[in-house]
């Protein structure tokens, strides 16, 4: 055999071995796969990984673009990956910067419960690592709580709060664990976080659900739950000197569209967008149509004060009901 011949299989082979490789750890453990993945994505689209200092130690941040900040906070469990079919959109026409919060991702602390506080002292050290000035946060669920509470508490750096299925109040679905211990509770909490039109997930992917749940992030949460309440803002908004923006995948159940209405009466200045056939993570979901709408509600006029006017409920629009 030509010596071109047995490089060739050589190399052949070894990618077949490494392919292989990577199919038994997608299998074994999707969700990191799925964390690196998107990671891979930001830095491809050319986002810069760092790291900022805080009172709980090293916080990580992809930052990219150019023109006026968007911080993109993830939700429970989640990392800054997972915004990594949003961010590169955004960057085109915003200097866009993705957080890890503390004890997600690549952020500090690396073990113990993850207390409310901690979570807002990394994102405090993220933040004043960043050029001084306004600027606009998006949350997504855990994220927009962080967001909501850091902004009350620094309204002179926020322009615009955009709040994505989540926010500072009290939950509705009690009968809804983010811990599920088998699969039919995991099944259960599933369905309500998606749309009923999204395809199935795979019984690995639900059983590595269930794994990360009690091990993970969402485990080092629920270690100290009880702090959590101290931050909860239910009839503490009346005086919030930012405007928000509340883009909401109408299918979630969990944090449902009548929560975000909840949630608008009590903002100062608030303005509500759904979209349909989309649920709880719409940036992963229905990714399309959320970049769409996410840069039309950045791109608006900002909302107005009202006085006493109930909030108005714009649908975005919805031409599929599959991304």
């Amino acid at each position: 055999m030509p010596r071109a011949a047995k490089i060739v299989l050589a190399v052949v082979a070894v990618l077949l071995l490494l392919g292989a490789a990577a199919g038994a750890i997608f299998w074994k453990r999707p969700l990191a796969t799925l964390a690196w993945l998107g990671r891979r994505r930001l830095s491809a689209a050319g986002f810069e990984k760092h790291f900022q200092t805080s009172a709980v130690g090293p916080q990580c941040v992809f930052s990219g673009g150019g023109g006026g900040a968007v911080v993109l906070v993830h939700g429970a469990g989640d990392q800054a990956g997972g915004w990594a079919k949003i961010a590169p959109r955004l960057a085109k026409s915003f200097a866009v910067v993705a957080v890890d919060l503390a004890g997600h991702g690549e952020s500090a602390p690396a073990e113990g419960p993850l207390p409310f506080a901690t979570l807002l002292a990394g994102f405090d050290g993220a933040m004043k690592e960043l050029p001084q000035g306004k600027v606009t946060l998006v949350g997504n669920s855990l994220g927009a709580w962080v967001a909501t509470v850091w902004a009350k508490e620094h309204p002179e750096r926020v322009q615009h709060l955009v709040l994505v299925n989540g926010g500072p109040l009290l939950g509705d679905r009690p009968d809804l664990t983010l811990q599920p211990k088998n699969r039919a509770e995991a099944d259960k909490t599933l369905q309500a976080l998606r749309d009923p039109s999204a395809p199935m997930v795979p019984d690995f992917v639900v059983d590595d659900i269930i794994h990360e749940a009690a091990t993970g992030p969402i485990a080092r949460l629920a270690a100290d739950a009880k702090s959590m309440s101290a931050y909860l803002l239910d009839g503490r908004l009346g005086g919030f000197d930012v405007p928000v923006d509340l883009l909401w995948g109408a299918s979630d159940k969990l944090v449902s569209v009548d929560y975000a209405k909840r949630l608008a009466a009590q903002l100062p200045a608030a303005r509500l967008t759904t979209i349909d056939h989309c649920g709880h993570a719409p940036q992963v979901e229905c990714s399309k149509r959320f970049a769409e709408a996410l840069m039309k509600v950045l791109k608006d006029p900002l909302p107005e004060p009202t006085v006493s006017a109930p909030p108005v409920v714009a649908p975005a629009p919805a031409p599929a009901p599959k991304p």
